[in-house]
């Protein structure tokens, strides 16, 4: 195993390290080092990782970058929404969900924008906050075990980091089922709606830095997204069988549910699936039947308003989107079910998408910045 430099404090929540490759050239790592935390997301890290892939944008040295979650079980299973929620119940949610969504979101936007490759080890858990991080590096790599979520519904937020954007990349029907039922999908699936770029097995990571450090990189970025490129398809050639996509064998269902008219007709024709026999889809319809209809109508509202945007305009939307549901009190409501006094029975403000009222969803779609005054409009 190559000898990694370290470039920071051990026990730091990022670590970050460097390794010398032959031809004189550096790999960079970012290791999310929040293990019991499933590498939640906060703030601290945010910042952290945001100042340190700006010295390695500019650090002539650095050819890639790898980031990845210490630990086997999760790379990062979403952001820190136990903070949020302490905020919200000390009343002080709206500056703080902003600050917090305005830097993350500035994160996400890096890391799509980013000059040099960035690899992702998608090893374990991978969930919301921590897809965010994920759908922008250049080289996703998934292994055996990763299971990769927006299970936004059940905690009454809905696919932000972003979803709005590359949701409506995936194939006909698949990004508003994910949305709307928060499914955990697997390796193969995240190849098939683009989440991810390869397949690996998670004991050849040795190999796989090894490989890293051997390969010739040159001082230009685009030559490097070839060369990293060419080396992880030969890991694929070389990988154990992936597992079996879900989300393939449903699409001609998928691509019904994409030609109903009005979402209650859509959230039906899902609960109604048959899944005797299909354990993972009858999950995906218990999240959904259980989930917060108000979540229900903004994952709609947000992938059609998303279809037209650009990947900046997104992260624009959702910000208003995000600090809203810091004062509409479903989010709160969710976080304290799921995760704070974790009875499991949150009191959702709706019964059914049919009963969430307009006068509940215009805040979250009204803009609460001009283009000028916008939080992100220098990003």
């Amino acid at each position: 195993m190559a000898k990694l430099q370290l470039l920071n404090q051990a026990d730091a929540p990022v670590v970050f390290e460097l390794a010398h490759c032959d031809n004189g050239m550096q790999v960079a790592f970012a290791t999310l080092n929040v293990p019991k935390a499933l590498n939640a997301l906060n703030l601290d890290m945010i910042h952290l990782l945001s100042t340190q892939l700006d010295a390695w944008a500019n650090d002539e040295q650095v050819a890639m970058v790898v980031l990845k979650g210490e630990g086997e079980k999760a790379f990062c299973a979403g952001g820190d929404v136990v903070s949020l929620y302490k905020a919200m119940a000390a009343n002080d949610g709206n500056d703080h969900l902003q600050t917090f969504f305005a830097q993350e979101y500035r994160l996400d936007y890096k890391i799509h924008t980013y000059s040099k490759p960035i690899l992702l080890w998608g090893n374990g858990i991978v969930m919301g906050g921590g897809l965010g991080l994920m759908a922008g590096a250049s080289h996703k790599v998934v292994t055996e075990s990763a299971r990769i979520a927006m299970p936004e519904i059940t905690i009454g937020l809905y696919p932000d980091v972003g979803g709005s954007y590359f949701l409506n990349k995936m194939p006909e029907g698949v990004g508003l089922f994910l949305g709307l039922t928060g499914a955990s999908i697997n390796a193969s699936d995240a190849r098939y709606t683009g989440l991810a770029d390869h397949f690996m097995d998670a004991d050849k990571y040795g190999e796989l830095l090894a490989a890293l450090l051997g390969i010739n990189w040159d001082e230009a970025s685009s030559l490097n997204h070839e060369k990293l490129t060419e080396a992880l398809t030969e890991f694929d050639k070389n990988s154990a069988q992936p597992p079996k996509s879900e989300l393939k064998a449903l699409q001609p269902q998928l691509t019904e549910l994409n030609t109903l008219t009005g979402l209650q007709a859509q959230v039906d024709y899902i609960l109604a699936l048959p899944s005797d026999d299909n354990k993972w889809l009858a999950r995906a319809q218990k999240s959904l039947k259980h989930g917060s209809a108000l979540s229900a109508v903004l994952v709609s509202e947000q992938l059609k308003a998303g279809k037209n945007k650009s990947l900046k305009e997104c992260f624009m939307f959702e910000l208003g989107m995000s600090v809203q549901a810091g004062l509409s009190g479903e989010f709160q409501e969710g976080v304290r079910a799921l995760l704070i006094d974790k009875d499991g029975a949150p009191q959702w403000q709706f019964n059914t998408v049919s009963d969430v009222t307009a006068s509940a969803i215009t805040p979250f779609l009204t803009p609460k910045w001009d283009d000028a005054t916008h939080p992100l409009a220098d990003m």
